[in-house]
């Protein structure tokens, strides 16, 4: 797990949009993309659009199209890789 992984995770304990993520990680637009790409296709985080109550399955090509207006949150192997660091 990458540093920026592991700060992204930090922040996932509740659901949490993508522009929140975005300011409290510091990460480009574009680079918490790419983490959360990474992060989504291990398990490690679920991805809820388009209101925080409805899970959706990760789906990498219409991802790029939703990711900014989506809500994350860290799955159960998520939180727990993230606290065994």
């Amino acid at each position: 797990m990458t540093d920026p992984e592991f700060d992204i995770l930090d922040e996932l304990y509740f659901v949490t949009s993508f522009r929140d993520l975005q300011q409290r990680t510091r990460l480009t637009p574009a680079a918490l993309e790419q983490h959360l790409r990474g992060l989504l296709d291990q398990g490690l985080v679920r991805c809820y659009w388009p209101d925080p109550d409805t899970e959706l399955a990760y789906e990498p090509t219409s991802f790029g199209a939703i990711g900014p207006d989506s809500y994350f949150l860290a799955s159960k192997e998520g939180l727990l890789q993230h606290n065994s660091r």
